[in-house]
């Protein structure tokens, strides 16, 4: 077994690619949204990511996990960024002021493909075939990519989903909008059962009695319908109500439900589970346009935030992680202790309607971060492995963890990752927001530091690399093996 406790720290000169100047082409998209491919840097010298990024850049990681290529941001899409989604041979990465497509055919040397600026936060991701789908999540002034920042309590302010064409990856074209309640702060693909049309389950939370558009009560989520031969028909289906009681009412330790955070759907399962704030809820999909929740679970004593979801493979557990102090606190301290911002392990058991979530245990990353580092529980993935439950994930400036949960009620840490505080001296916030593991390879999208490409060798995950996925978007998971 690998010792979680960090080693002697080292140092690691990681060579930027993306000052390498990679080419793309500078054009202007196509109306209804004039949202521009940014243009490149002309080429120039390879230099140290350490000298270009602010921040300590001191690599901690156990021995099977190394980090093999970093992209740093460039502007104008130098704001946060956000969430992954993969296709083929390129990664889709969000970012508060667009999104970025990435040719990783060599993930030891991504090559930026485009940048496209269109701000709206968060940018949550997905993709379909030649569909794109981007989360707004921010009140704009219109849905245009040229829009700006207004006030929630102003009538005519936009949120919702943008849909881009990006058959040609050099040159994505933005296509439609659809304008839901509270907005869109992420969102999950579900392919329908007829193959003729996709679903986005769309989360959001938090009304205001003065939001004209997002008042409470607000226990529902979005449901759009898009047409895969005519997309631009894409619109809100249905708004089904997750929560008819109102759902948790919070407490000193735990937020309020007032809508979902995130939602990880299982199609071929007919399953998803909802991360809600207050609740963790398991639902059947069966009717794509109509979810029921068929089981509900409550943490009063550890859990703050409901914040996202992730079966294993077998569906027969669930993990839902809680992102205490919103991922800009340092809870990773010894303060806070190893059951607080955690991740809280369920087994699912009894079947159809009776299934119930049976709380395990807690995982958490055996080791204390300082309290100039924001770290929580964050998003991560399944990795494809036979016969045992692991994933990957981010936990900010706490870095990556991959971690076995196949005894539910002892998970064990098998490899980690990180690079160390932004500051030494004053609270920086930063960190990685994604850990997937795709084709062979984990990729992190670091908030302030850019794409990182990682590469994990150990006997517990090798058979990972039998297994090819065409199309990766996280929370519409897919089942790698049956068994």
């Amino acid at each position: 077994m690998i010792k979680t406790s960090p080693p002697r720290p080292r140092q690691l000169r990681i060579v930027s690619l993306a000052a390498a100047g990679l080419l793309v082409a500078s054009v202007l998209v196509a109306s209804p949204s004039n949202a521009q491919v940014a243009p490149q840097s002309a080429p120039s010298a390879t230099v140290d990511v350490a000298n270009t990024i602010p921040g300590v850049d001191e690599i901690v990681s156990s021995p099977n996990l190394r980090q093999i290529a970093n992209v740093p941001k460039v502007a104008p899409l130098d704001a946060t960024n956000s969430d992954i989604a993969f296709q083929g041979k390129y990664a889709f990465a969000g970012n508060y002021n667009g999104f970025v497509i990435y040719d990783i055919s060599r993930p030891s040397a991504p090559q930026v493909v485009s940048r496209v600026l269109c701000p709206g936060s968060q940018n949550d991701i997905s993709i379909h075939g030649d569909l794109l789908f981007l989360s707004t999540d921010s009140p704009r002034s219109d849905d245009s990519c040229n829009s700006t920042g207004l006030p929630a309590t102003e009538k005519q302010s936009w949120e919702g989903i943008k849909v881009f064409d990006i058959k040609n990856k050099a040159n994505p074209r933005y296509i439609k909008s659809v304008e839901t309640a509270c907005g869109s702060h992420t969102h999950t693909l579900v392919p329908g059962k007829d193959r003729k049309n996709i679903y986005l389950y769309v989360s959001s939370y938090s009304p205001r009695a003065e939001f004209p558009d997002c008042q409470p009560p607000h226990d529902s989520i979005s449901i759009i319908k898009v047409p895969l031969k005519k997309p631009t028909d894409a619109s809100v289906v249905s708004t089904p109500n997750l929560f008819p009681d109102g759902g948790f009412g919070g407490s000193e330790t735990g937020s309020a439900t007032t809508g979902c955070h995130d939602i990880t759907a299982y199609p071929e399962k007919d399953l998803a589970a909802g991360a809600c704030m207050g609740d963790g809820i398991l639902l059947d999909i069966r009717n794509r346009e109509a979810p029921r929740v068929i089981n509900r679970v409550r943490d009063t004593v550890n859990f703050a935030f409901w914040h996202s979801a992730t079966f294993n493979n077998r569906g027969t557990k669930v993990i839902f992680t809680d992102e205490l102090g919103g991922g800009g606190a340092a809870t990773c301290n010894e303060e806070v202790g190893p059951d607080r911002g955690a991740d809280a392990i369920y087994d699912i058991t009894g079947r159809g309607d009776a299934r119930k979530m049976v709380f395990k245990s807690y995982y958490k990353i055996p080791r204390n971060n300082a309290d100039t580092e924001n770290c929580v529980a964050h998003n991560g993935s399944l990795i494809p492995v036979l016969g045992r439950d692991i994933m990957v994930q981010a936990w900010y400036q706490g870095g990556i963890s991959v971690w076995d949960f196949t005894d539910s009620a002892n998970p064990k840490e098998i490899a980690f990752w990180e690079r160390g505080p932004l500051s030494n001296d004053q609270f920086v916030g930063g960190g990685t927001w994604s850990a997937y593991y795709y084709n062979g390879h984990i990729y992190s999208n670091d908030m302030v530091k850019g794409l990182d490409v990682l590469e994990l060798n150990d006997w517990r995950t090798w058979t990972a690399n039998l297994v090819r996925y065409k199309e990766l978007n996280v929370q519409t998971q897919p089942s790698y093996l049956s068994w």
